[in-house]
């Protein structure tokens, strides 16, 4: 039995002795010792915030001890030259076996002295995660101290104090490592920003702050670069806050995973320059790039932004080799700060790969198709949509005042901004002028003299508010020089009208405009549905004064084919919408 049980022994003696070493060759990279219990759970806390796997031992010497580790041997050297290098532990700093630690006091409950050594160092930052960074405990130091802590970075650890300095926009200067007076300026108003003293030297303590917080808004976002094969793109994308939904040609959609309102588009497809600027008009009508922001279009490329109370965004694509592609960001206004600074990394990250667009028959229809949506993105509408007509050939608009009334901003003519340049409140009509000089084929000759009662008139329209996309002509006749209630500057037409259709020209048979279309009746009783009203040419004189405009006018001519009264009245007819 003896020698049974010696035998055992014998046979577990290798295994044994391995262990111990694996122990043995557990290092550690002590930073600091401290005579007291309390300070070293400060200091050991303040370390933690920017270095990962902190520790704090009792020593047998009645010191305490605060240690990153363990280590294997090999990996140990690396670890502390990184950290020194990027100045987050003193030049003292040196590699130890433990012998002296008995037992540990930080992290409470954790147990790292018998541990193997793992098989590979962690030099890195610590895994992102979304907090919140808070300042430093590290031990503060002289002017003369930081000086001297300083002078032990390496490159490396200098151009990270810079890229930080320039993140949270104190240096504005290039990345080269030289701590010159832009670098020194820079840090000054740095610490004078986040209430320490304007040295323009930063301490051990300020440097492990600064880093600090430049990485938990990195890890906040989680840039990492993505490769989409499909679409051909490569670049930064922030996966912390999205993550791939679904292709819908062109588009390859990274909806948001936080609850908030990050997302992001890929645009992929082939073209040409016809194709890349039409999709700088469809873009414009989608919800995820609001109406207001600098638009911006070129020969071969795009850049669009928009902003509103609830989004903010930024669009680039770009033409190349018979391809389009770009891509769309979105973020909550609050977050401007933020991605201010991201947008340019993605925008430098962004890069096209390979020698393909997004397939076209790539993802599968949504099983709730509409016209709302255009590959699965919501169309903006407008608020509202009315019509006008052209008055003279600078392209000055006349429509009704309450299309325009409370409206964010004024289109005509599809994507075309205008202003109000006159309101008359007792005609209820408005005349508003085109941002960029037009030059329209057809406009207005108003009728100098008295229409031709019960006389054919026409009014070209858009009763479905744009529905159509051009607009339509509506037949009646003239039925009364006057309102209902004997009103002068009325006139009453047979004629059945549609809400969208307010502010068309009124044209007689020979196509000159005997009036505008008004909004419906505003009465209390219930009109036939073939009862309309129009305020005739000779109300408007006082609103064109104010304007500044003066029509075309005409005496009374001979009537027009049906086929010809129909195209003067389409071509001078304008779709007038309102955005909130």
């Amino acid at each position: 039995m003896r020698r049974i049980v010696l035998a055992g022994l014998a046979a577990l003696f290798p295994l044994l002795t391995a262990l111990a070493a694996a122990a043995q060759d557990a290092v550690f990279v002590q930073i600091e010792s401290h005579p007291t219990l309390g300070e070293t759970e400060t200091a050991a806390r303040g370390y933690a915030q920017a270095i990962d796997n902190i520790n704090a031992f009792r020593a047998n010497t009645g010191w305490y001890a605060v240690a990153a580790g363990p280590y294997a041997p090999q990996d140990a050297a690396q670890v502390l030259a990184r950290l020194q290098g990027q100045g987050l532990v003193p030049r003292d700093a040196f590699i130890t076996d433990g012998g002296i630690y008995v037992e540990q006091i930080y992290p409470v409950g954790a147990s790292v002295l018998a541990a193997p050594a793992p098989v590979a160092p962690v030099v890195e930052a610590p895994a992102p995660q979304p907090v919140v960074p808070v300042q430093s405990t590290l031990p503060d130091e002289t002017p003369q101290q930081a000086r001297q802590s300083e002078a032990a970075l390496d490159r490396e650890g200098r151009e990270a104090l810079q890229v930080a300095l320039q993140w949270f926009g104190f240096y504005r200067s290039g990345i080269d490592g030289a701590f010159g007076p832009g670098t020194r300026n820079a840090m000054a108003q740095w610490q004078s920003a986040n209430g320490y003293e304007a040295t323009g030297i930063l301490t051990t303590a300020q440097r492990a702050a600064l880093l600090q917080g430049y990485r938990h808004q990195l890890a906040s976002l989680g840039l990492e670069e993505v490769t989409d094969e499909a679409a051909g793109i490569r670049m930064q994308l922030p996966m912390a806050r999205v993550a791939f939904a679904r292709y819908e040609p062109p588009f390859v959609h990274y909806d948001n995973t936080d609850g908030g309102t990050t997302r992001v588009l890929l645009i992929s497809q082939e073209g040409t320059r016809a194709t890349l600027h039409g999709l700088y008009d469809i873009m414009q009508t989608l919800e995820i790039v609001p109406l207001t922001g600098d638009r911006r279009k070129n020969a071969n490329d795009f850049v669009l932004t928009g902003q509103n109370d609830r989004l903010h965004s930024y669009t680039y694509a770009a033409l190349q080799d018979g391809m389009v592609k770009g891509f769309t960001v979105t973020w909550a206004p609050e977050e401007d700060d933020l991605f201010a600074k991201i947008v340019p990394i993605m925008r430098e990250s962004f890069r096209p790969v390979g020698d393909s667009a997004l397939d076209d028959t790539l993802g599968q229809a949504s099983a709730t198709q509409s016209l709302d949506l255009l590959s699965g993105l919501e169309i903006r509408r407008p608020e509202k949509a009315r019509s006008g007509f052209y008055l003279d050939p600078r392209g000055h608009v006349l429509t009704v005042a309450e299309g325009v009334e409370g409206c964010g901003r004024i289109t005509i003519t599809g994507d075309i901004d205008a202003s109000v340049a006159a309101v008359d409140a007792a005609t209820g009509l408005a005349v508003l002028t085109p941002a960029s000089a037009l030059a329209p084929a057809t406009s207005a000759t108003f009728l100098d003299g008295v229409p031709r009662l019960r006389g054919d008139v026409a009014v070209a329209g858009f009763p479905f508010e744009g529905a159509l996309g051009t607009p339509t002509v509506n037949f009646g006749t003239l039925e009364d020089l006057r309102g209902l209630g004997g009103e002068t500057d009325l006139v009453r037409l047979g004629l059945k009208a549609e809400r969208g259709e307010a502010g068309g020209a009124v044209l007689d048979s020979s196509g000159l405009v005997l009036g505008v279309l008004l909004p419906g009746a505003d009465t209390t009783r219930a009109l036939p549905a073939d009862v309309a009203f129009a305020r005739p040419a000779a109300a408007l004189d006082g609103l064109f004064a104010a304007a500044g405009v003066t029509p075309a006018r005409a005496a009374p001519e001979t009537g027009l084919p049906p086929e010809d009264l129909t195209d003067r009245a389409r071509a001078m007819a304008v779709l007038v919408n309102c955005w909130n």
